[in-house]
């Protein structure tokens, strides 16, 4: 079974990581939003850059596992973010290999999966998670659990949001607790009678 935040610890993560008591607030909130809100993995995270993202059409491209690309589609909260983002994210100073890239270390380079997985753990400790039992892949199974457990979403689907080659690896995110069982009991239409 994976390990996963409730969706209470997941806004706690998201508010946290909103503070203004860090310099990077916008920056490190945009990262957690993409995690919590589209289960990208870090190296897809690091490599995104500006022009993969289509605000008009609320849709993100990434390169994921055997440099297949697929495309991400954005809610209201991730395209939130990423606008504030892009209005705080330095315009001068960028290393040359790096102009394109979406997030910024504070060198002004491509940002790295070990600065990257240094925020998650600092948002995490900050929201009082455990972070001997999160990271950053935990958000991703956090993401596809949410999205599983309350929107309905048909495995498929999120098969292919997840870039999964094999349904079977989406499955480990149709786990059910009890009280989803008790929920499927009560809302059979024959339990008032």
């Amino acid at each position: 079974m994976p390990k996963y935040l409730t969706l209470d610890e997941s806004r706690s993560l998201l508010d946290v990581a909103g503070d203004e008591d860090n310099r990077n607030n916008i920056r490190d909130l945009a990262i957690i939003t993409l995690f919590l809100n589209c289960g990208v993995r870090l190296s897809e995270l690091v490599n995104i850059n500006i022009k993969d993202i289509k605000f008009s059409e609320q849709k993100l491209n990434v390169i994921g596992k055997g440099n297949k690309e697929r495309t991400i589609y954005l809610n209201n909260a991730c395209v939130k973010t990423l606008n504030e983002y892009l209005n705080v994210r330095p315009k001068e100073g960028i290393k040359y290999d790096s102009v394109d890239a979406l997030f910024l270390s504070e060198r002004r380079e491509r940002i790295s999966n070990r600065t990257v997985q240094v925020i998650v753990k600092r948002e995490l400790q900050k929201a009082g998670l455990d972070t001997n039992k999160y990271s950053v892949h935990k958000l991703r199974h956090t993401a596809a659990t949410l999205m599983y457990q309350y929107g309905n979403v048909d495995i498929r689907a999120l098969q292919e949001l997840l870039g999964h080659e094999s349904i079977s690896t989406t499955e480990i995110y149709t786990h059910v607790d009890s009280t989803q069982i008790r929920n499927a009991v009560e809302s059979n239409p024959l339990a008032n009678l």
